[in-house]
């Protein structure tokens, strides 16, 4: 198969897309795999795993299992609308008891049902980015990020909003004190990926390095939650130009030492981590969870290595229509595709799932990229991994500093992507490396 061909219809090999209909990773959109064994909709792995991300929020307060099973049975498989009622429904209850709880005093009932009104909203507007002029896409944002505002205030010392100068604007994050000291500590910089939110971090990693002695600054970069719904910023593949004003901005605080000034980035963070670190060398630490060698190949993972070279040539074609159709047939046949697509443009600021695909192509460690990292690096792997199958070996393989690979396994209940589902397991192994990291540390 060859480009000219390509563009002008040939067939694309059956095995680069599910023959039997099953979703495919959002990650990898051409390549089956339904990540862990699913216990509820056992027919769309897109909403499990977003269902399993709910249980695992419940490890810091992000969630009550009992909660995520009652706004599970009010949603049908693939139904965007159900997902996102049953979600709000939830949140707007919760949202309206903690204002009470706040106006009679109940400082600590109110903090925890913000805090978990805050995770429903998140999860509430999730699937509606194929119009982001939804108005329940606003308000869902908006509503998500006052609660978890008015959670934080309530935590002792209290969680501190911050605003970080970059390029013109600010990214929007948090800044998590151990204590009111202000002793300067071992600071982890903590940042999601391709979906998520400097809210959501709360559960994903914040509390568990303060309750270990770090502080914790959580920021959304561009392509991330905060700054796409309030200044329409989109991801780049230079992190490095993102984390830099963030590492300038932690630097301005007494309460940092600055030599022990770690990163910790999560799913598409998997790469945005290493990628940042390779040309940040201010960074004593970092930590690639799950690790990316190669987010855009990853992609094209079913794609067979002979025919690969022309499907990355049809990307960028003027035109491509066998291309066009086959991707827009998996976002009518699979789960996953279909918000991965979605989702990806929105936070990509491209118009068809093609270029979407076309840009993803730049966030790559090649080219004697991950060789730059001289940092000490973590590098995790979940064994059933939803998204990125295989990419922390390579990533690990590549490195050069200081490295260790830290494997998570099913059996243990680790196995979903990110470890969803065993926060504290995999934050235990993880900050205790970092612990034991910056203590070794000049």
């Amino acid at each position: 198969m060859n480009t000219q061909s390509l563009a002008q219809g040939a067939s694309i090999p059956a095995s680069s897309a599910s023959s039997s209909g099953a979703a495919t990773p959002a990650h990898s959109v051409l390549a089956p795999n339904t990540g862990t064994d699913a216990l509820l909709f056992k027919d769309d792995p897109q909403f499990w795993f977003e269902i399993s991300r709910l249980f695992g929020a419940a490890d810091y307060g992000g969630a009550l299992f009992g909660e995520v099973i009652a706004i599970a049975k009010n949603i049908k498989s693939g139904d965007y609308d159900s997902w996102y009622d049953a979600n709000n429904a939830f949140a707007d209850r919760l949202a309206e008891e903690a204002a009470g709880q706040l106006r009679r005093g109940h400082k600590i009932s109110a903090r925890d049902n913000y805090l978990r009104a805050c995770s429903y909203y998140r999860s509430a507007e999730f699937f509606l980015h194929a119009n982001p002029e939804d108005p329940r896409v606003k308000r869902a944002y908006e509503r998500s990020v006052a609660c978890y505002k008015a959670a934080g205030a309530l935590f002792t010392p209290a969680i501190e909003p911050v605003e970080i100068p970059y390029e013109g604007t600010t990214l929007p994050g948090y800044f998590h004190p151990v204590d009111n000291s202000g002793m300067p500590r071992p600071t982890l910089v903590l940042d999601n990926g391709f979906d998520g939110s400097a809210e959501e971090m709360h559960w994903m990693g914040a509390r568990a390095a303060v309750e270990r002695g770090f502080n914790v600054l959580v920021f959304d970069g561009p392509g991330q939650f905060g700054t796409v719904h309030r200044q329409g910023l989109h991801f780049r593949p230079d992190w490095e130009n993102v984390v830099t004003p963030v590492v300038d901005y932690v630097l301005t605080r007494k309460d940092v030492n600055p030599r022990k000034i770690a990163l910790h980035c999560v799913s598409l963070g998997g790469y945005l981590a290493p990628r940042a670190a390779a040309f940040e060398h201010r960074l004593a630490a970092c930590i690639s969870d799950d690790g990316v060698y190669d987010y855009g190949i990853a992609q094209l993972s079913g794609i067979p290595a002979d025919k690969r070279e022309a499907v990355l040539a049809a990307l960028s074609a003027p035109s491509a229509p066998q291309l066009d159709a086959m991707l827009e047939n998996a976002m009518k046949t699979n789960s996953v595709a279909r918000w991965a697509f979605t989702h990806g443009m929105y936070a990509f600021g491209v118009d068809t799932p093609r270029a979407y695909l076309a840009a993803a192509q730049a966030f790559h460690m090649r080219d004697g990229i991950a060789e730059q990292i001289k940092c000490p690096t973590l590098v995790c792997e979940a064994e059933k991994d939803l998204f990125f199958q295989g990419q922390a070996q390579q990533l690990f393989d590549h490195l050069t500093c200081p490295k260790t690979l830290m494997r998570f396994t099913d059996a243990e209940g680790a196995g979903a992507h990110c470890e969803a589902g065993a926060s504290r397991l995999a934050y235990g192994r993880m900050y205790d490396w970092l612990d034991e990291t910056l203590s070794a540390a000049n």
